[in-house]
């Protein structure tokens, strides 16, 4: 029926929600509450969240390193790398993925699990066609790209023939297009990231038979992506549901009511919202983790929760014009005691983390701002710090004045939520 607005549905809820009580649920939920789970480590971290987005921007690490580091601590960058990418071979047969990359909130590394979901996103794709690019030949260079995969197995787009035709990065090969197409239709995997280059195979070489269908209609992927979304995020409105994984809000709609998720409402939030019943059972508490978060962390990857969860703005100015960035180029949130209390434009010189510009929210923020710098900094190799700029003085001097003693010890250690 042409003409009438779709008005978002009201659930009755069943549960009354403080803004704390949420903002504690979201936390424990993205890992960041509660003794982190390290048994379980990266792997277990990826299954919770469901994805971690890629990016190519690399200031102290990438960011899909940085997002297990904010949940687990100092997880050896080369670990994080394999529990990502690598199974362990089982008698004797060829190792299989734990993961695969594709179009989830963006570019992400998902589990391998949620392969089956994804089916509607690869009909999707082949219905239309083509995405960025049209190839002059498509069964032919389709054909290449899956013919040298199926004899030489997994190749990098170099190998197979190149990426580019000597122009601007946009300007893809037939190759490059070709091998593209077959990753968004599902033929082709994208495997690992070796290099920052993906590295692509046979979608029945790299995924486990048991997963490798697109059985599932759209509304059973779609359902299953909205309740995974909801319990990655414990409480959230029907937006926030549709972020997740990029979906529309009339999907959101379509499904909401199978997905097991609980109405709810909480106190500040003007939109109707939905709770992951696992995280309405037990009340939050635990450790606080103390923390520089990435950008690109699914914790704040929209700017409305942020702010309505948070109370905080949060914006990646990389691509801003310098002289109109406010806070740097990679700004990381500091996240303290279940709060964002600060910020900080990282950067590496030599041996030293250099902070090029920071912000805190009061004088209580110095100490986890000089614990979570001095954390960062042994991550990544360094062994000292340098304050470049803070936009207040008198905090810069109390933050430089902490960094010559903090000795090691998590100030939010006996904090619970």
């Amino acid at each position: 029926m042409t003409g009438v607005t779709q008005r978002e549905p009201a659930p009755r809820p069943v549960t009354a929600l403080s803004a704390d009580d949420a903002r504690r649920m979201a936390l424990r939920a993205q890992g960041l509450l509660g003794a982190p789970d390290r048994r379980a480590g990266v792997r277990g971290m990826l299954l919770r969240l469901g994805a971690v987005q890629l990016d190519t921007i690399s200031v102290l690490a990438r960011s899909h390193e940085l997002v297990p580091y904010a949940r687990l601590g100092a997880v050896g960058r080369s670990a994080v790398e394999s529990a990502y990418w690598s199974a362990s071979p089982e008698d004797n047969a060829p190792a299989r993925p734990h993961s695969f990359e594709y179009w989830s909130h963006a570019a992400c590394i998902l589990p391998i699990e949620e392969w089956p979901h994804f089916a509607f996103r690869r009909r999707a794709r082949r219905a239309k066609g083509h995405r960025w690019h049209v190839m002059k030949d498509s069964a032919r260079s389709c054909a290449a790209v899956l013919d040298r995969l199926k004899a030489d197995g997994p190749l990098t787009t170099s190998q197979l023939g190149g990426g580019r035709n000597g122009g601007e990065w946009w300007d893809w090969s037939e190759t490059k297009i070709a091998v593209e197409w077959l990753l968004d239709t599902g033929d082709v995997v994208c495997t690992e990231r070796r290099g920052w280059k993906r590295i692509y195979d046979l979608a029945e070489r790299a995924v486990p038979e048991p997963l490798l269908h697109d059985d599932l209609d759209d509304t059973a992927c779609i359902r299953r992506l909205v309740a995974q979304a909801g319990a990655a995020m414990g409480v959230a409105t029907r937006a926030d549901l549709a972020d997740y994984h990029r979906l529309k809000g009339e999907q959101v709609d379509a499904v909401i009511e199978d997905t097991g998720l609980v109405p709810v409402t909480v106190e500040g939030w003007a939109k109707p919202a939905w709770a992951d019943p696992e995280a309405l059972a037990a009340a939050p508490r635990g450790r606080h983790r103390t923390t520089l978060l990435s950008p690109f962390d699914s914790l704040i990857w929209d700017r409305p929760r942020t702010e309505r969860i948070f109370d905080f703005t949060h914006r990646l100015e990389a691509y801003v014009p310098k002289p109109r960035r406010i806070h740097g180029y990679f700004a990381m949130p500091l996240l303290a005691g279940g709060k964002l209390v600060g910020r900080v434009d990282p950067a590496r010189e030599g041996g030293t983390l250099v902070a090029r510009q920071l912000s805190l929210q009061g004088p209580k923020a110095v100490r986890p701002m000089a614990q979570a710098l001095r954390e960062a900094a042994a991550w990544v190799g360094c062994d000292s710090v340098r304050i470049e700029r803070c936009d207040d003085p008198r905090l810069a001097a109390a933050l430089r004045a902490e960094l010559t003693h903090t000795d090691g010890t998590d100030p939010e250690e006996d904090i619970t939520a």
